[in-house]
């Protein structure tokens, strides 16, 4: 009979995650993980099987715990609800820049396939509340083109992030992006 797990799933995925958003898939070393969980291989391979597994469970996991559907479904929606997604979604916990997903899809190539379809499932759920907000909003402009818009924005301000953590910097772009889509 083997010894009990002395970790939990949740706690190695919460130690995980800010190792893969830091580095990298490809980046991410066995030995990182082992130091960031205080897991053995052993006892990682035991939970995930492979590094692939634990990388797929720490962006599931992200992807259900971020907040980022509670901004865009609060009551009313609308534009108010897209300006307080673009301020807080980019600097999410874990003291990480950045959104996880996106941060990842940097380098979708080396990803394993499974993970390809979780930031693409993500990126499509995304796009549905996005739409949603915006065809409350009964703009001029195509509200398909208007998503795609602050998609790519959104992409941008995260990736920015990245090379610059301080928020304010990043409000007078959301700010003039916002009066231009109320415009739209």
């Amino acid at each position: 009979m083997g010894r009990p797990r002395k970790f939990s799933r949740e706690g190695v995925l919460q130690k995980a995650l800010p190792v893969f958003w830091r580095y990298g898939f490809a980046r991410t070393t066995l030995p990182d993980l082992e130091r960031a969980t205080g897991v053995n291989k052993s006892g990682l391979y035991a939970e995930f099987e492979s590094k692939e597994a634990l990388f797929l469970a720490c962006l599931r996991h992200y992807l259900d715990t971020r907040e980022t559907g509670a901004l865009l479904m609060a009551q009313p929606l609308g534009w108010g609800n897209i300006e307080r997604f673009l301020e807080e979604a980019p600097s999410c916990a874990f003291d990480q820049r950045g959104c996880f997903s996106v941060n990842s899809m940097r380098e979708l190539d080396a990803l394993p396939a499974q993970a390809r379809k979780v930031i693409a499932d993500g990126h499509a759920k995304l796009k549905q509340l996005l739409r949603a907000n915006i065809a409350f909003e009964t703009p001029k402009m195509d509200v398909n083109s208007l998503c795609e818009l602050i998609s790519a924005f959104f992409s941008g301000i995260c990736i920015e992030a990245n090379l610059n953590p301080d928020r304010k910097r990043a409000r007078p772009k959301i700010r003039d992006f916002m009066q231009m889509l109320r415009a739209a």
